[in-house]
């Protein structure tokens, strides 16, 4: 699955094990909260072998993930030890010497401390904030920052819709338990027989099949006469805005998310604040557990030093923390591919010379925190004469019916659908410049480092991981990231940062790249100012940490053969979200 379940990092984990096994050692993986049976007994089962890795099952772990569906649970979130002694007799099972934590949705915070007390060494990359935050991103109701989470009371109404855990665990049971004994096309059956008979013992009536469905009801939505259309060829003249109404509205159930914006300094200030040291109910209580599970790691090392400078800030020891920069093979792949372009030296476009619109690309989900909402309101915003420079290609997967709806009216805009890994490297030519408008604290920031390994400049929000990849024009240096508007002439950078979810700053980051007030570099210099990591550095980086664990001795160059338990979940993507 990779990244189609758990998203991003979960592509970092089962890479990082593959490169291990590539490297000569034994790896075995453990996913955690997602498989059940009818009978609730915990006991883990061999899944299969892939690219050299054992991949085990937990069934019927007490913590369900991905983590909101865990979201009522936070006793067994906190504590699960019997739940612990099975992951234990695993490890025995598989002698494994280190175990490296990249996901603890779907267990217990007390599974670390366990796992160090059986005398084995364990690293945690964190590549969200579930140890501090049950809802995993730090953003209440999925909206906007959680500047202060009021000693749990903020989290009470969080996530109003999550499920109750044990109905979840329940279901699956029984649903899993249905697919296994009958297939997937039976089982698909025998369930839409259940909902139907449901539906109607409730009173209800059958639900109508079709396009276009509301609560099982079809939606008028018949697009209305172009009013153009007696113009025929008549442009209307230079001074025409260009838009096209295609007559398609907002209907009932269709509504704009009510996203939040951040200041500039938005890093700064959350780091400033004094909001772990209150707890008023479970919640409060969840997120010291989590704290201190980390401080039972023998090293924490998060892809970005704003991960880690939260967790310091909430509590985590200083000392065990260790940031490691993410190194991947497509990153690799599109490095190298970006390298070989005869037009690598070249800069793609330029305001007084080019004739055709510079091009922007949006990558990623139609999830909130992704901010394709910051772009659907900044689109809008600009002078007619900036967006119709423009074209803005976007590949969001998920239901981006809506967003599409809104911005037909601008032809400039482009829908392309989601995306995988082998349409990446190619996906990259189709645009000069990435956006990245996130509202939440990224972290662990994949679509970046994905344009900046293909040599693009980027437009990013100036929240969470991401400014320490981002030299502005004319900024101090590697990383610094400031989106203060320093113009000190140092060099030409490689994006800009604007205020998260602020739409008005984000369109005057692309009016200042329309009308020239930025060059954009080609990928050469993109990669001159850019501090990246290879794949191969990265899996070594963590080889030489695993042995210093595990022989208090770092043996650089030399590789010896060690186990290496590698534990995960299902994730932390929401339920029928695509990566």
């Amino acid at each position: 699955m990779q990244a189609r379940e758990g998203s991003g990092y979960n592509l970092s984990a089962s890479e990082l094990a593959a490169g291990l096994v590539l490297s000569g050692h034994r790896v075995a993986y453990l996913r955690s909260g997602m498989e059940y049976s009818i009978v609730k007994t915990p006991c883990v089962r061999m899944h299969e072998w892939w690219r050299g890795i054992a991949c085990f099952d937990f069934f019927n772990s007490r913590n369900v993930a991905p983590a909101s569906s865990n979201f009522k649970n936070m006793a067994r979130e906190m504590s699960s030890p019997d739940d612990a002694r099975v992951v234990l007799k695993w490890l025995d099972l598989i002698e494994a010497q280190v175990v490296h934590v990249h996901s603890l949705e779907g267990y217990g915070l007390d599974l670390i401390g366990a796992i160090r007390d059986s005398g084995r060494a364990v690293v945690v990359t964190p590549h969200n904030y579930w140890y501090a935050c049950p809802q995993v991103d730090l953003l209440h109701e999925e909206l906007r920052v959680c500047e202060d989470y009021e000693g749990g009371a903020k989290c009470v109404g969080c996530l109003p819709l999550a499920p109750e855990s044990e109905r979840a665990r329940s279901r699956r049971g029984a649903e899993q338990a249905m697919h296994r004994a009958l297939g997937p096309v039976l089982a698909g059956w025998a369930r839409q027989v259940f909902e139907y008979a449901k539906y109607r013992l409730k009173g209800g009536k059958a639900p109508k099949r079709g396009p276009n469905l509301l609560n099982g009801e079809p939606v008028a939505e018949a697009p209305q006469m172009d009013p153009e259309a007696a113009l025929g060829f008549d442009s209307g003249g230079p001074g025409h805005s260009g838009e096209i109404d295609h007559g398609l509205k907002l209907v009932a159930g269709e509504k704009l998310a009510e996203i939040g914006s951040a200041t500039i300094d938005q890093n700064e200030r959350f780091l400033r604040a004094d909001h772990h040291l209150k707890v008023v109910n479970q919640y409060g209580a969840r997120r010291v557990a989590g704290i201190q599970a980390l401080n039972r790691a023998s090293l924490v090392t998060p892809p970005s030093r704003f991960l880690l400078d939260v967790m310091k800030t909430m509590g985590m020891s200083p000392e065990i923390g260790r940031h490691v920069r993410l190194g991947q093979p497509h990153f690799d792949q599109l490095h190298r591919k970006t390298q070989r372009s005869p037009y690598y030296s070249v800069r793609p476009w330029d305001a007084a010379t080019s004739t055709r619109p510079i091009r922007f690309g949006f990558m990623g989900t139609t999830r909130n925190n992704k901010g394709l909402e910051v772009l659907a309101r900044a689109i809008p915003l600009l002078d007619v004469e900036v967006r119709q420079r423009s074209h803005f290609l976007i590949r969001a997967a998920g239901y981006d019916w809506t967003f599409r709806k809104r911005l037909s009216v601008y032809p400039e805009v482009s829908f392309l659908g989601g995306y995988d890994g082998l349409q990446l490297i190619s996906t990259m030519d189709e645009f000069d410049v990435g956006i990245l408008p996130h509202i939440w604290f990224e972290n662990s920031p994949l679509v970046l480092l994905e344009f900046l390994h293909a040599g693009k400049f980027v437009i990013s929000s100036r929240l969470g991981g991401p400014p320490e990849w981002i030299n502005e024009p004319g900024g101090l240096g590697s990383g610094l990231g400031s989106g203060l508007g320093l113009e000190l002439g140092l060099g030409l950078g490689n994006g800009l940062l604007f205020s998260a979810g602020e739409a008005s700053a984000l369109a005057a980051c692309i009016t200042r790249v329309v009308r020239g007030e930025v060059t954009i570099p080609s990928a050469a210099e993109v990669h001159a100012v850019s501090e990246l990591r290879s794949y191969p550095e990265h899996v070594a980086e963590f080889e030489e940490i695993y042995r210093a664990l595990v022989d208090g001795v770092t043996l650089p160059g030399e590789r010896g053969t060690m186990t290496v338990g590698v534990v995960g979940s299902g994730g932390s993507r929401r339920v029928g979200v695509g990566a």
